[in-house]
């Protein structure tokens, strides 16, 4: 409900409020992200399932509402839920599911937004520019971990998958969005698809 209502619609509003053409939707709408129940291993027992409640994996999108809307100049504003089967409705992590959208959609690039200012290395640097090896790598020396790896994962999925720049940026940045696409220097972390 805090997803779908109150946090979509707040988003919404204020885009509407400064002369954009949102509409809120969540993938129940239309069922355009469908989706099954998440089940994730048992640290202490690898070969036991835990069910941890109504969280989902994403299995299918359906782009055709998306398209709809952008054909009308509309800008949706995405809560990340996602239904299943049987219409029951899971929460699913948010930098996946934009991360699938993307490149369901074919995008040119994605944006996601964080509270740090990239993807860091052990010393605190900002890594400005990466590919997916290198990426692989830092993952693989535990560079990488923790709450950055959902958009590691996401990133790296639509980067192999079609979408030619994946972008990594600090929210908490004023203008950042123009900064990182609009400047050579950038805010955030690139990621290319090569």
């Amino acid at each position: 409900m805090v997803l779908g209502g109150q946090v979509n619609k707040d988003i919404v509003n204020l885009i509407n409020k400064h002369g954009g053409r949102a509409v809120g939707l969540t993938g129940a709408d239309g069922a355009f992200i469908r989706a099954k129940k998440l089940m994730m291993p048992n640290k202490d027992n690898p070969d036991e399932m835990l069910d941890i409640g109504q969280v989902g994996e994403i299995t299918k999108i359906d782009p055709t509402i998306i398209s709809f809307l952008d054909s009308g100049d509309f800008i949706p504003v995405i809560a990340p839920i996602g239904v299943g089967a049987g219409g029951e409705t899971y929460n699913i992590n948010a930098d996946l599911v934009a991360g699938k959208l993307a490149e369901v959609l074919k995008a040119e690039k994605l944006v996601l937004l964080t509270n740090t200012p990239g993807v860091l290395d052990k010393s605190g640097k900002l890594l400005t520019g990466l590919t997916p090896r290198q990426i692989d790598d830092l993952v693989a020396d535990g560079t990488l971990s923790g709450g950055m790896l959902p958009k590691i994962s996401s990133a790296l999925d639509a980067a192999r998958s079609g979408v030619h720049s994946v972008h990594i940026i600090d929210g908490r940045v004023e203008h950042c969005l123009l900064l990182e696409i609009l400047t050579d220097h950038g805010v955030g972390t690139m990621i290319k698809s090569h």
